[in-house]
């Protein structure tokens, strides 16, 4: 249990967290490069300038989550992960698969979203479904 653990500047690359708790932690700052965060709960957690090049995100709920402020999610696996609302300002998603994922009501540009990988069968910032 990691909730609103403070994880500020953390090196946790590589780290196996899948499935943990992490919903309110602070984890600004932290380099989560290549960590499995599979199927965690970071809802509402402070990912600002975070790390999380090629970390595996497939299934997180990330619901809330500030992901601003230069998050790096390049190559990161964001398939199926629940976005909703969450703030993507000048997030990184180079090459990011962002298929299947719920970007419903996300604060992030048309820019940042032509970067990623793929977007098949995402749900947009508009509701709609990406072809």
């Amino acid at each position: 249990e990691l909730s609103g653990a403070d994880l500020i500047d953390a090196d946790l690359r590589e780290a196996d967290l899948s499935g943990a708790n992490l919903s309110d932690a602070d984890l600004s700052l932290a380099d989560l490069s290549k960590a499995n965060l599979s199927t965690a709960t970071l809802g509402n957690a402070d990912l600002g300038g975070a790390e999380l090049q090629l970390a595996d995100l497939s299934r997180t709920d990330l619901m809330g989550a500030e992901l601003s402020g230069g998050a790096d999610l390049s190559g990161a696996n964001l398939s199926e992960a629940e976005l909703i609302g969450a703030v993507l300002n000048d997030t990184y998603l180079n090459r990011a698969d962002l298929s299947k994922a719920n970007l419903s009501g996300a604060f992030v540009t048309a820019e940042q979203l032509e970067q990623a990988k793929t977007l098949e069968g995402a749900t947009m910032p508009n509701g709609s479904t990406h072809d």
